[in-house]
């Protein structure tokens, strides 16, 4: 980016929450002779967005869109995600790195429809977002410059910290929230919330519980458990239904919303975890997603009825590598079509409903039924015979045992000592 301000404005747009970053980012880029237009996705954050569009404006926005994406990233991104159990690092369920492909999208969108040569986003240097946003843009329209103020050396320049962007909003006229802000920071949607960084730093220390903003603490949930049956048709939830008061939902984002709040009210979906950033650094984060818990269990579990064993285990094999392909920004990419589309074969006779119930932190399945459910109830008893002969088995053993014999023999042709000479076999 050219340091001289520009005599010709060309125009960026910048995705904008509101908060201190990207309005001191919104202002230090008209600063610098750009036509900003502001860019806020609504994607099930509690936000007045009419506040933050007014903020934009008053800084110096030349437009302000508000998107509403929260079905699109329910249908699209969550809901694909499920299908694929995606759970990055046998843990964190993804909810901020499932939003940003979608804002990444929404931003590329507006650029084209304006004719802005740029784009440009708050994230920072060392974090997760910045590649995510910056590989959406590259997959969506290569043509088009990002602006990165936290990789700028001008930028970087003029603020080393909070205290340098408190004082340039002081002296710009920049609105900052009276009340004194959390010792940490928050990213929220509609699939989670995110707590990380500052007072959070240290995983030795448990977060204390006025952390947890969307979940109620499992001490403090009812001592009544809740029922819940949801039905799933090719992967995907199509309704769930309280086995206690008879509530029904069927449509995806209020399904969806649902879950979230009967789920918070009992105390699930809570994870505290250190994890991988693509970029090398370990973080400490803390999530709420209850109503993302709850599907992804219920899912794995009509699955277990109704998927067959090889294209499962082919299918889990997939899993870890596409949640880390979300994790890591790579939603457009050439690998995540080929991966989708073995996901997406392999839920086709997903179908059928899952119960499960919610109790104090707990999300556990306790019945399911498929009508394309590949349980045998007459094989798999150990009381009636049916059409499965025992004896069959004895020469599945012998044919499958034959490597195992052939491996001893080289052990002990060769003198490399036994199995029996250790308790874990380990020479």
């Amino acid at each position: 980016m050219d340091n001289d301000k520009k005599t010709h404005k060309e125009k960026v747009v910048l995705a904008y929450s509101g908060g201190l970053d990207t309005s001191v980012i919104l202002k230090w880029l008209i600063e610098k002779g750009y036509d900003v237009i502001a860019f806020i996705a609504d994607v099930g954050q509690e936000e007045d967005f009419e506040a933050a569009k007014k903020k934009a404006l008053l800084l110096g926005a030349s437009k302000v869109y508000v998107e509403d994406l929260k079905e699109e990233l329910v249908t699209h991104y969550i809901f694909q995600a499920l299908k694929g159990n995606a759970i990055y690092e046998g843990t964190y369920l993804l909810g901020t790195a499932l939003a940003r492909p979608l804002i990444a999208k929404k931003q590329v969108e507006i650029a084209q429809k304006e004719g802005a040569k740029y784009v440009s986003h708050g994230a920072t240097g060392k974090g997760n977002d910045q590649v995510r946003f910056e590989f959406g843009y590259f997959a969506l329209d290569p043509k088009l410059q990002i602006i990165s103020p936290w990789k700028n050396d001008e930028f970087l320049a003029q603020f080393k910290g909070r205290p340098d962007l408190l004082k340039y909003a002081e002296e710009n006229g920049i609105p900052v929230k009276a009340t004194v802000a959390k010792p940490y920071s928050e990213d929220d949607n509609l699939m989670h919330i995110s707590h990380e960084a500052g007072i959070l730093e240290d995983p030795s220390k448990p977060a204390e519980e006025h952390v947890y903003s969307k979940t109620k603490s499992p001490l403090e949930a009812p001592d009544k458990p809740v029922g819940l049956k949801i039905t799933f048709k090719d992967g995907l939830p199509v309704e769930v239904e309280n086995l206690v008061d008879g509530t029904k939902k069927t449509k995806p984002l209020e399904l969806f919303n649902y879950l979230n709040q009967v789920g918070a009210e009992h105390g699930v979906g809570r994870v505290d975890m250190v994890e991988n950033r693509y970029i090398g650094i370990k973080s400490r984060g803390i999530y709420e997603n209850p109503g993302a818990e709850i599907l992804w269990k219920a899912h794995r579990d009509i699955e277990g009825i109704a998927m067959d064993k090889e294209v499962m285990h082919l299918r889990d094999m997939f899993s870890p590598k596409f949640a880390e392909l979300i994790y890591n920004g790579y939603w457009f990419s050439p690998e995540m079509d080929f991966i989708l589309s073995a996901i997406n074969k392999s839920q086709e006779l997903i179908d059928g409903w899952t119960r499960v119930v919610l109790y104090k932190g707990n999300v556990m399945p306790v019945a399911r039924s498929s009508p394309t459910s590949l349980y045998n109830q007459e094989l798999s008893s150990m009381d009636i015979e049916g059409g499965f002969d025992q004896r069959d088995s004895k020469g599945f053993i012998r044919i499958n045992g034959v490597r195992l014999k052939a491996h001893k023999a080289i052990i002990d042709k060769r003198g490399l000592g036994s199995y029996l000479s250790s308790t874990d076999g380990v020479k």
